[in-house]
Formats: C-alpha cells, structure tokens, sequence
C-alpha cells in the first residue's frame, strides 16, 4: 500500500485535470483517456489507498489521523452511470455495501448508522463521504472515500469508536490487502446494481440501518436539534422523524 494522504483531494484534481503532483500525473492522463489502472474498481474508474492518515476529512469537515497499518484509508474515483438527481444515495449505497463485505468476512453485526456510519454495537467502525466532481464538458465524476479501521488499539481509537480487532473479528479479515479487494469486489456489484435498478437501494438500505425504529436526535448544521422516533428513509435518502424529512444533520441515537 503506498503512503498517499489526503487521497479524496488528490483524486477531486485528477477528476479535474488540475494535478501537476508527476505520482499523480500518470493517473490523471490515463483517467482523462478513459481507461483506469489495472485494479480500478470499474471502466474509467481509480483507486488511491493510503497507508497512513495524516489530513483526513470526513463529514461536517471533521478531520482524523491514522497510523501506518491501523486501517483502511480508500478513495476511489468513479463515473456513476445514473442520472445526477440519483446521486445522492450514492452515500447509501456504499455504506450498505461495505456493511455487507464487513459482516460476511468479519463476521461482526455490522450496522449503518444514517446516513452511512458504520457502527459495531454503537461503537464508529468506518465512515464514508462521497463528493460530487464537476468535470469540464463531462457528467460528474464522484470520490468515494472511506477510512475502515481494523487493527487500531484502544489508545489510537476517539470516544466511541472501535475496530475489527476489537470486535473480534474472524483473523482472516485482519489481513488488509484481501479486505480491501473484498471490499471492492462487493461494491463493484452494489453499484451496478443501483445503477441497473436504483429503486432497490432504499429496500437494501433499510434492512442494515440500525437507526429505523430509535428515538434520535437529530443535531442540525445551525446548531440546533429536533429529537423524535426515526421511521423511514424517504426515497430521496432524507431521514423522516416525528414527520419530519432531514437531508442533513448529525443523528445521536438516544435508546
């Protein structure tokens, strides 16, 4: 695994066509050409992983740190062949299919937070941000970044937060290069087959999201909160408590 950091914001240039890095130039040509390196998730697509975190960024711009081989810090660059109003379940999509990779090669009870956290019971395992690229004269093109962690002791883990090791995950899954091949593998499947029929998303979304059915607070990005019993995800990806539809905000679940 090479030691790139802040790997969305190298791939959001090559999309760009903006990186003068010569590590990058090479993708960035081949990208541009329309054909990915060998391991590339998909026609077009890019892979970056970085062995190491140092200027991560998540969602709301919160920022973490990673050591060399506590984890999986991935960025992927794709051209989703869906129309952009579908986008937004984007985020979704992929939290569903790294739940499902996590649970049938780890064998821990993996569930998604919404929109996409992935928690072992209530502790983080992973989070995902995906961003839109805009292209000159193109459709979009999308990072998907995820960070996974997987041998992060106690000590190197924020409030609430745990690995695969932790979680007594199956050995097999502690071995990150077959992880992250299963990972892609499995997402490879998920997108096309939300490309192929995006209505099935939200059934597949529903049955991993551990948030349907909790009381919640929902913590919204001007600082205040509405609480209330999360009961569905409505088929724009908006969270609906007490009647209510959230396309943002941080979700706090209460019982």
């Amino acid at each position: 695994m090479s030691e790139i950091d802040s790997t969305s914001a190298a791939l959001a240039r090559i999309a760009r066509g903006e990186t003068s890095d010569p590590n990058l130039a090479g993708l960035s040509r081949r990208w541009r050409a329309g054909s990915g390196p060998e391991g590339a998730t998909r026609g077009g697509g890019l892979v970056l992983v970085a062995e190491r975190q140092t200027a991560g960024r998540g969602r709301l711009d919160r920022s973490w740190v990673s050591r060399p081989g506590a984890g999986l810090t991935v960025s992927l660059l794709i051209r989703p062949r869906t129309a952009v109003s579908r986008l937004g379940w984007l985020p979704m999509v992929v939290g569903t299919s790294l739940v499902s990779t996590v649970r049938a090669v780890a064998g821990v009870p993996a569930v998604l937070k919404w929109p996409n956290d992935v928690l072992i019971e209530g502790a983080k395992l992973a989070g995902i941000l995906v961003e839109v690229v805009p292209v000159p004269l193109s459709a979009p093109s999308v990072v998907i970044g995820f960070g996974l962690n997987v041998n992060a002791e106690p000590d190197e883990l924020p409030e609430r937060s745990t690995s695969l090791l932790l979680s007594g995950a199956r050995p097999a899954a502690l071995n990150r290069t077959e992880l992250l091949g299963l990972i892609l593998e499995g997402l490879v499947g998920a997108l096309a087959a939300w490309e192929a029929d995006p209505q099935s998303a939200r059934a597949a979304y529903l049955e991993v999201c551990a948030t349907i059915g909790r009381e919640v607070r929902v913590e919204l990005p001007d600082g205040s909160a509405d609480t209330g019993r999360a009961t569905d995800v409505d088929p724009e990806g908006r969270l609906v408590v007490a009647g209510r539809a959230y396309s943002a905000g941080d979700i706090v679940h209460l019982r």
